[in-house]
């Protein structure tokens, strides 16, 4: 049987300032894959200067877009587990270590970081929703680990914008067994990369949204096999 491989998985835009240091980080435990996603900087130079395998979207896809992209590489390279993580040194490299052990070393087929605050009032309501439906304290962390076998069983890492939570989500409603980890890191000094305040409260409860149209689907279903059983 071949040996697990760990590919960690960092999207970039716009981040030469911080990218080669936690490429060089994270590569004491994994290989890393990063997507660069079009940035006008040196991001996809100094990735590569620092060791990653770099792959450049033409165009801007997103956060979501260029995460299925690095899984599709992830996948299409033989590796069975994945990493995820921000490219701007606010989650520690350190702790990939942690997820490593779990994943590979304990068989845990999902790990879930979790951060020391929620930033924005839609984390907060998103985080309570989650917490009280599948016992998971911050869904929207960016830091996750995952058996990539998952990923293939959701033909893909998303499909609805979800915010890095659909694979997850989906996951963890098919019965995946997780763990989760507290995560840390340094703060970014410039501005977020993901929107503005009002703009990413609504992304956010735009992804709730789904989350909760899919569980009263997956909820009414069920009822229904079995309604039909007896």
């Amino acid at each position: 049987m071949d040996r697990p491989r760990l590919a960690i998985l960092i999207p970039a835009f716009r981040e030469a300032a911080t990218i080669g240091k936690v490429v060089a980080a994270a590569r004491e435990h994994g290989d890393v894959i990063v997507v660069d996603d079009a940035s006008p900087d040196a991001t996809a130079e100094q990735a590569a200067a620092a060791g990653a395998i770099v792959v450049r979207n033409e165009r801007n896809r997103g956060y979501d877009g260029t995460l299925n992209r690095a899984f599709e590489e992830a996948v299409k390279r033989g590796y069975t587990h994945a990493v995820t993580m921000d490219a701007d040194g606010e989650h520690d490299p350190a702790l990939v270590g942690t997820f490593k052990t779990l994943l590979i070393g304990d068989g845990v087929a999902l790990v879930l970081g979790v951060r020391p605050r929620k930033q924005r009032f839609a984390e907060i309501v998103m985080g309570l929703y989650v917490r009280l439906r599948f016992g998971v304290a911050d869904i929207l962390c960016g830091m996750k680990g995952y058996d990539l076998k998952l990923a293939v069983a959701n033909d893909g890492f998303d499909h609805t914008n979800s915010i890095g939570t659909e694979l997850a989500i989906n996951s963890l409603r098919r019965g995946a067994g997780f763990r989760q980890v507290p995560v840390s890191g340094t703060r970014r000094q410039d501005a977020p990369r993901f929107d503005r305040l009002i703009r990413a409260n609504l992304r956010i409860f735009a992804a709730l949204g789904h989350i909760i149209r899919d569980d009263a689907k997956h909820l009414l279903g069920f009822a229904h096999r079995r309604a039909m059983v007896c």
